[in-house]
């Protein structure tokens, strides 16, 4: 979904606050993703996607089929493409044209669910909320990257408690059960899709926990235990906990223009952060401890994710709010307060 120079401006003046003035990452936004990430070949750690057709990534996901491999989209008005961009270079290996389904509307989250499946989100609402429902698609990740029309299944979606934006989409690695979180800047929730999605019948998602986070993103920990949920302003880590999430601390979400996306690395030990625009950064941190995925090597900070100082983000619901937690919510208010311009499909 694009956004106004005010969502730039904002994470700005965000960073100023937090950081008492981080030259560095202000500099990051004003030149450009490319100066702010080392070079692609750092694969998980971070790279730059070199793609001239991928000018808003909103989604992202880590491919388990091929190691280094991440899958994204373009945000509205592109089609019914993804994208395999290898993190070792930046460039895109292979794109998928999907066939078996109506034309995208507003494409937001991909995710990876078990059985190396690829599920897309079409759930975005650039009306602000109005739509009676919205789609997600799923296929099977090609065994071979090369570029190549895929059928895949489309599913329809409403809410129980009536339409709603929404930019995270979910598939637990192991139970393969489908979540959406909804945006909302006051925070939102997570919703559950039925056990079994139907293809002929429209599928009701429940809500059934809070999320303290004007969320754009969400993934799952490779062995389903964790959830990472990224915002403009920061991120929260959620225990998985049978799914009545409880809040394990701070993400430390790095400072980029829009961000839109978040990924586990296919090992678990990273968290890897997608921002919108032409040659954007996706920016690797580590990722809390106990995410990695069985028999992978944790990684040797330990992540940062109950860090208070860590990137801000959500709501103060917890202790340990922070001077920088409420400038967060003051900048974010005032920045947000002004109606952006949305556009009307």
């Amino acid at each position: 979904m694009r956004r106004p120079f005010a969502v730039r401006a904002g994470a700005l003046l965000t960073a100023a606050v937090l950081s008492g003035g981080v030259l560095s990452g202000v500099l990051a936004v004003l030149v450009g993703p490319a100066a702010s990430v080392a070079v692609a070949a750092d694969g998980d750690k971070g790279f730059t996607i070199a793609d001239p057709r991928i000018t808003e990534s909103s989604g992202l996901a880590a491919s388990r089929l091929h190691p280094g491999v991440y899958w994204t989209h373009n945000d509205s008005d592109d089609g019914p493409y993804l994208y395999a961009v290898d993190s070792a270079t930046g460039k895109t290996v292979a794109r998928l044209t999907l066939t078996g389904i109506g034309t995208p509307r507003d494409v937001e989250a991909i995710s990876i669910g078990p059985d190396n499946e690829i599920w897309v989100g079409d759930i975005g609402d650039n009306l602000g909320g109005t739509w009676k429902y919205v789609w997600i698609y799923r296929l099977p990740e090609p065994k071979k990257l090369v570029d190549q029309t895929i059928k895949a299944t489309q599913y329809v979606v409403k809410y129980s408690d009536g339409a709603r934006d929404a930019e995270s989409l979910l598939v637990h690695p192991k139970t393969g059960r489908v979540y959406i979180i909804d945006k909302k800047e006051e925070g939102g929730h997570l919703y559950e899709g039925p056990a079994t999605l139907s293809a002929s019948g429209t599928n009701v998602f429940r809500p059934v926990a809070a999320v303290d986070l004007w969320a754009t993103d969400a993934a799952f920990s490779p062995d389903g235990s964790q959830l990472a949920v990224r915002g403009y302003f920061g991120g929260i880590s959620y225990d998985w906990n049978g799914g009545k999430i409880k809040r394990a601390g701070r993400l430390q979400v790095p400072l980029q223009g829009q961000g839109e996306s978040v990924s586990y690395s296919a090992d678990g030990t990273k968290l890897m952060y997608g921002s919108e625009g032409a040659g954007s950064a996706v920016v690797a941190e580590d990722a809390p401890a106990g995410a990695a995925s069985s028999g992978a090597a944790k990684s040797p900070s330990g992540g940062g994710s109950s860090s208070a100082s860590g990137g801000g983000g959500g709501s103060s619901s917890g202790g340990g709010v922070t001077f920088g937690a409420l400038a967060v919510a003051g900048v974010a208010a005032a920045v947000f307060g002004l109606r952006r311009r949305t556009r009307r499909s």
